[in-house]
């Protein structure tokens, strides 16, 4: 005797119906919060000499650096900011990294930045284009956050490996510090060589207002250029050390 056939199209029609509820009802961002953890692999930093400098620093910091930071988005404009303190509080002082504080304003609409980097005990407002960065998309998938997340790779400052993770459901094209341009936005970043990366936790759908993603206003004035040769001409005898202030600051 045959089952009736009624029972499975309907089972069928309700299933198709459920998943084109679904779609209709995907939820693409434009505005909210994202925290981000940056991460430093400071042993990997120190390097592996055997001189009893290395030992010490080594013996006096944690193995891996933690900070927290804030980005506020609007469709068009971005804040990222310092965010909550971190319990890794015994890191090795000598050790803190130029400009590792900043706070960076992004107009994406009009491909305009204002940061505030602390370099030297000074605060510089640096107030420049947005960077932009030739990216190369791939089909690597990864979740982060909740969010399925595609890589995209690239070079910037000449010399440094990028690897970034970007969500489409986030219509916002920006991310954490001055990394953007990549079609949604940006959760994970990841500088293989320079052994830092950051990586959402956690991204709240909440509105935010215009008056909380405004550009900051203190600090002695510059653009990219000015700043570069500023730091350039006070670290000429530093060499390679020189070099790696350089990219701190810049990155």
């Amino acid at each position: 005797m045959k089952k009736p056939v009624w029972p499975i199209l309907f089972f069928l029609l309700l299933l198709a119906a459920a998943r084109q509820t679904a779609a209709q009802t995907a939820v693409f961002l434009s505005s909210g919060k994202i925290e981000f953890e940056r991460r430093i692999n400071v042993f990997a930093r120190i390097g592996n000499g055997d001189d009893q400098w290395t030992e010490l620093e080594k013996k006096m910091s944690n193995h891996f650096k933690t900070s927290y930071f804030d980005l506020l988005f609007t469709h068009e404009k971005s804040l990222y900011k310092p965010g909550r303190e971190s319990d890794d509080k015994n890191a090795f002082f000598f050790f803190q990294a130029p400009a590792q504080d900043n706070t960076v304003w992004c107009d994406l609409a009009h491909e305009k930045a204002v940061s505030v980097k602390n370099v030297f005990e000074q605060t510089f407002l640096v107030q420049d284009s947005l960077r932009r960065i030739r990216w190369k998309i791939t089909d690597e998938i990864k979740k982060i956050a909740g969010f399925n997340c595609r890589r995209a790779n690239a070079i910037i400052m000449d010399t440094i490996y990028v690897v970034a993770f970007y969500t489409d459901e986030i219509l916002t094209t920006g991310g954490p510090e001055s990394f953007s341009g990549l079609p949604g936005m940006i959760l994970g970043v990841s500088l293989p060589h320079q052994h830092i990366s950051w990586f959402a936790t956690k991204v709240e759908a909440i509105p935010v207002a215009e008056s909380q993603v405004i550009a900051p206003v203190k600090g002695k004035k510059v653009d990219n250029a000015t700043l570069k040769e500023t730091i350039r001409s006070s670290l000429k005898d530093w060499g390679k050390t020189g070099q790696q202030y350089m990219e701190a600051v810049f990155l």
